[in-house]
Parts: C-alpha cells; sequence; structure tokens
C-alpha cells in the first residue's frame, strides 16, 4: 500500500520546483527529484527527521532569507540536508551531500552552486557557520529553530528524537544525548541571524538545559 502523502504534498512539490527555478535549474525535470527527495523524507525509520521537520526548516528559511546572500542556495540545501537520514549511522550529512551533489548538476544547476549547496549540507553536522557565513546561518538558524519552540513542543521532538534511536539503550542514548546538547549548548552562539538570536537564543538554551537536567542520572 502506498504512503499516504503528506497534507502539504503540493506545497512541498511547489517549494522544492520554485527553489530550482531560483537556482537557474530546469524545473521541467524537478517533478521526479521531488517525489525522490519526499519518498525519502517520508521513510519508515524517521521519527522527528521527517516530512513535517523539512516543510518546518523551509518555513524558517522564507523568516530569514533576507539574510541569507543566496537564499535559493539555502532552500536547495534545506531539501537536502537530511534527505539521507539512518538513525544507526553517523554518515547522514556527508551521504546527503553527495546526493546533492549528483543530482542538482543534472537539474541544470551550476558548479558554484552545487558546490555552495553541499557546503552547506555538510554545516549541519556542527552548525557553527564561520563569521559572515550568511547562508550558513540562515540554514543552521532554521534547522535549530524547533530547540525554541513552546516547552510541551520541544518535550514531543525530543520523544520523537528518541523514538528514532529506539534501537540504542536508555544508558547509552541518555549519555550520547547529554553530549548533543552539551556540544549545542557549549557554542558561543546557537542562532547567528539577528532575528534568530533575538528570538530564539534565550528559549532554547532553557529547552536544552531542562532537558539535560532530565537526562542526568538519579541519586
Amino acid at each position: 500500500m502506498p504512503a499516504v502523502p503528506h497534507p502539504h504534498h503540493d506545497d512541498l512539490r511547489q517549494r522544492w520546483t520554485a527553489a530550482v527555478t531560483a537556482a537557474h535549474g530546469a524545473a521541467e525535470h524537478a517533478a521526479p527529484y521531488a517525489d525522490d527527495l519526499l519518498r525519502r523524507w517520508a521513510e519508515p525509520q524517521r521519527r522527528y527527521h521527517t516530512t513535517d521537520h523539512l516543510l518546518a526548516v523551509l518555513r524558517r528559511v522564507d523568516d530569514l532569507a533576507d539574510h541569507a546572500d543566496d537564499p535559493a542556495a539555502v532552500r536547495l540545501a534545506a531539501w537536502f540536508h537530511d534527505a539521507v537520514y539512518l538513525p544507526e549511522r553517523s554518515t547522514n550529512e556527508e551521504r546527503s551531500a553527495r546526493l546533492a551533489e549528483r543530482a542538482l548538476p543534472e537539474l541544470g544547476i551550476d558548479e558554484g552552486r552545487t558546490e555552495e549547496v553541499v557546503r552547506l549540507v555538510l554545516l549541519t553536522v556542527t552548525h557553527d557557520p564561520a563569521p559572515g557565513d550568511r547562508n550558513g546561518e540562515v540554514l543552521c538558524d532554521a534547522d535549530l529553530a524547533v530547540l525554541a519552540g513552546e516547552p510541551e513542543a520541544y518535550e514531543a521532538y525530543a520523544r520523537a528524537v528518541r523514538e528514532e534511536y529506539g534501537f540504542v539503550p536508555d544508558g547509552a542514548f541518555r549519555e550520547g544525548r547529554a553530549a548533543v546538547l552539551r556540544q549545542l549548548l557549549g557554542l558561543p552562539r546557537l542562532f547567528r541571524t539577528p532575528y534568530g538570536a533575538r528570538e530564539w537564543e534565550g528559549p532554547a538554551r532553557r529547552n536544552l538545559m531542562s532537558e539535560l537536567a532530565r537526562l542526568a542520572p538519579e541519586g
């Protein structure tokens, strides 16, 4: 039985075609790539890194687009940044970047912009763009915006992440997740765009610290 289409399936397809068009790609050939990407984002092993996450990141890129030097590249990077996602693998970003590196030239997107998309996808390994990397700031802020949700929404996000790693024993998951949270909290700033720094930094740090406290061993 085929998967039920995402409620915003048509919107997502239109967003993909618009991103390819803005990047001076061949929009008339975009549809099969949209289908492949949406299929990837709907794979059954995903609980957080789903089509919902893709749509949320794209909407946040819309909010922050005026800050980017190349919004088209950022939007394409958003589509590819978790296109390959297997929770048990540590090479998802690299494999997602290689997918973009293969697909974008086939769509007629030039080498320079393709290289920028690949770079941005790889940047989501650390979410730590260099000063002045405006494209990287927008993509990373959009990807991390979930951290600044209301406490209930953040807890739902954290539960979904735990479900993705359901094959990991509790103790090992707590240790690994705590390391991720400490890495994020150790960044001088979680959000680099003016809007993100103003609106999301405080709530995100509070949420991260609350989750880290919940992960601490009892006793």
